[in-house]
């Protein structure tokens, strides 16, 4: 990858979550054509979603996050380890404490601290949670490029992007749809919508600029952002796609997700 060694992995990690966040902006665009999303696709492109981020959360962070620690103080398992549960202890931390209502409850399910905000932007901001461990993940990928990791290569990070970005169409769809029918006007929703992909550019760069000036800390920094993704996983994305009991379909998204993002780790990283 000799050819990408001049770029510099600050900007290319924001221009790849800048591209994230602009698939985000698409799905949310949905609402400008349709008041509603057929519930079945919506459950199988959610599960989709969840492939993608398993899948990510192993072939492009904690495989390279293995392999770089070998030859370390510690056994080769142990960042991983405590980067990995770290990333998911961090989320739940953050999901106890941020205000944030999942599509598809009622106002007195809402989680995190008791606040009277608008249900509008607690649906926001439960999407928004989704994607800091994205961004973070796409730039501490860049980040690991420039630290000059063999098993981290430009390529690698691109599908990363690319992968996250593909994801990010249905959670663009799955916060503005419902805000469309709490009767917020189609622009109201789009806006909201897109919105909550906008920590992706800010949450990336903040990724590669700390596994660069702290190198030590790559291999817990990926393990922590792999951590973070199956944290929003298990405890969000696939309860939410089988809330209308559509668990084949959400199945199926799953797989599929899985194999996308895997082809594309392993074709272009």
């Amino acid at each position: 990858m000799e050819n990408y060694s001049s770029i510099n992995p600050v900007l290319a990690a924001f221009i790849a979550t800048i591209f994230t966040w602009l698939m985000t902006a698409t799905g949310s665009a949905f609402v400008l054509f349709f008041k509603s999303i057929n519930k079945k696709f919506l459950n199988l492109m959610l599960g989709f979603a969840a492939g993608v981020m398993i899948a990510a959360s192993y072939w492009s962070l904690l495989a390279p996050a293995i392999e770089m620690a070998e030859g370390g103080s510690f056994p080769a398992w142990v960042p991983a380890a405590m980067g990995f549960l770290g990333g998911g202890f961090f989320l739940g931390i953050i999901d106890k404490i941020l205000p944030h209502l999942h599509p598809g409850l009622a106002d007195n399910e809402t989680e995190g601290i008791h606040t009277s905000w608008r249900r509008s932007v607690l649906l926001v901001l439960a999407i928004t949670l989704h994607n800091i461990p994205e961004g973070l993940a796409v730039g501490v990928a860049f980040g690991a490029v420039a630290a000059g990791i063999p098993s981290a290569t430009f390529a690698g990070a691109v599908a990363l992007a690319i992968g996250i970005g593909i994801q990010n169409l249905p959670e663009g769809t799955a916060v503005s749809v419902p805000l469309r029918r709490e009767g917020l006007s189609r622009l109201k929703c789009f806006w909201y919508g897109q919105l909550s992909g906008v920590v992706e550019p800010i949450a990336g760069v903040i990724g590669a600029v700390a596994v660069i000036i702290f190198r030590p800390i790559l291999p817990y920094a990926l393990a922590f952002a792999a951590g973070a993704m199956i944290f929003v996983v298990i405890e969000e994305l696939i309860p939410e796609s089988q809330q209308d009991k559509n668990t084949d379909i959400a199945t199926i998204g799953t797989l599929i997700g899985f194999t996308v993002m895997m082809v594309l780790d392993v074709a272009l990283g």
